[in-house]
């Protein structure tokens, strides 16, 4: 644990965003982090690196959203102590290099699971239902549904896909089967038992060295005709090149997606069987939005006023 010596200084809390906060979320912020007798600074909307490197120079704690925060930020940012990522991904953030620097990084798990989870089904009612070509499509009462990994987006996936009336399977290599099977989900064995079983799988894995391209030709390919793959992790766990190979040999799989793959040119050839959002939406609703960012905050505050580590990534 990082020794917090602050309780009788004004912290500088910085909120460094491309892509700004909502306005609600914001006050939010403000208002957690003066009651706290700490002061916010806002860097909104930067077009250049070098915005952030000048930024982060003073301040004490940084929150961020999709921002990356790597060595050069650190080593610019002298007296920085905390940074929180306002979501549950932290891949944007240099953990060794934050360890190294001595500073604490956090995420804030669960605020956003509601919303990626709503939009899991989002993908999958318009992908069953031919991506309303005004065709007729399928339903997804009595389905399989499969969940890799079993976190607080699947759980949240799990609630609600039992009110659509699926069968719902999960695979979680760090949470016990019997953890699963009292949340009323069959847990299966390991993830290629999860692809054979189930119609649909919805991936919630974080990108890191062992799940990074490990959704590929094999795993995919033992899905059963007509399946569905939906992601709204991370990019980089979806071994691109070996999914458009499997796509173009099996014309009965479909694939969406909340984040582009780098090969989306080639992928909107299956037309049809895969649908991308623009960018990343799945944390994208205003209530997302205010609750990471006011949690972003408390935890600042605890970390400042009784060294609470509880939400920290770089141990």
């Amino acid at each position: 644990m990082v020794n917090v010596q602050c309780s009788m200084n004004k912290m500088k809390v910085l909120v460094a965003t491309e892509k700004p906060f909502a306005a609600a979320a914001v006050e939010g912020i403000r208002k957690e982090v003066e009651a706290a007798g700490n002061e916010l600074v806002l860097l909104e909307k930067y077009t250049e690196k070098a915005q952030l490197l000048d930024a982060v120079k003073d301040a004490d704690a940084l929150i961020i959203r999709s921002d990356k925060v790597d060595a050069e930020v650190l080593d610019a940012a002298k007296q920085l102590k905390i940074v929180v990522r306002a979501g549950a991904g932290y891949d944007n953030i240099d953990l060794a290099a934050a360890t190294a620097h001595n500073v604490v990084a956090e995420n804030t798990p669960g605020q956003n699971a509601n919303a990626v989870a709503e939009l899991v089904f989002g993908l999958l009612v318009m992908a069953v239902r031919g991506f309303y070509n005004g065709k007729s499509g399928s339903e997804l009462l009595g389905k399989k549904l499969g969940i890799l990994a079993f976190g607080n987006v699947g759980r949240n996936v799990a609630r609600i896909a039992k009110g659509f009336g699926m069968e719902v399977y999960a695979y979680d290599a760090f949470c016990p089967a019997e953890v699963i099977e009292k949340a009323g989900v069959h847990a299966v064995a390991n993830q290629d038992a999860l692809f054979e079983t189930c119609d649909v799988v919805s991936l919630h894995i974080p990108a890191t060295p062992e799940t990074k391209q490990s959704i590929n030709y094999a795993l995919v390919g033992k899905m059963k005709k007509g399946g569905i793959l939906v992601n709204t992790a991370r990019k980089e766990v979806i071994n691109e090149p070996e999914l458009i190979k499997l796509m173009a040999e099996r014309d009965d799989l479909k694939f969406v997606t909340d984040i582009m793959p780098d090969a989306n040119d080639e992928f909107q050839k299956f037309e049809g069987r895969y649908f991308s959002t623009p960018k990343k939406m799945g944390a994208q609703t205003a209530e997302a939005n205010i609750n990471a960012g006011i949690a972003a905050a408390k935890q600042i505050n605890a970390f400042f006023k009784d060294g609470d580590t509880k939400f920290q990534v770089n141990k």
